[in-house]
């Protein structure tokens, strides 16, 4: 798993300041992804773990495009630092 800066900087500001920011949300549940991800790359036939990925996924994306409707700036920057991949829209 791969530590950036912008992780440990990110969450200690953010703890501090609001937990419930969307920012702090799709952060979390990256980190839990990435988490359950290498968990399942061990263990294939975890089906309880694929269907929590499958969960914590399902809430990224809403949060994600909750955030791409109400602030486009913002989505973008945490897009970028997260390093994971735009929404696809429909």
């Amino acid at each position: 798993m791969v530590k950036n800066t912008f992780s440990s900087v990110f969450l200690q500001e953010e703890k501090e300041k609001n937990q419930g920011s969307v920012e702090f949300q799709v952060f979390s549940f990256t980190n839990k992804i990435r988490r359950l991800t290498s968990h399942l790359e061990l263990h294939r036939k975890d089906y309880l773990s694929q269907r929590g990925l499958r969960k914590i996924l399902g809430k990224r994306q809403r949060l994600l495009a909750y955030l791409s409707k109400k602030n486009r700036v913002r989505y973008k920057e945490l897009i970028g630092q997260l390093n994971i991949r735009e929404l696809k829209t429909h």
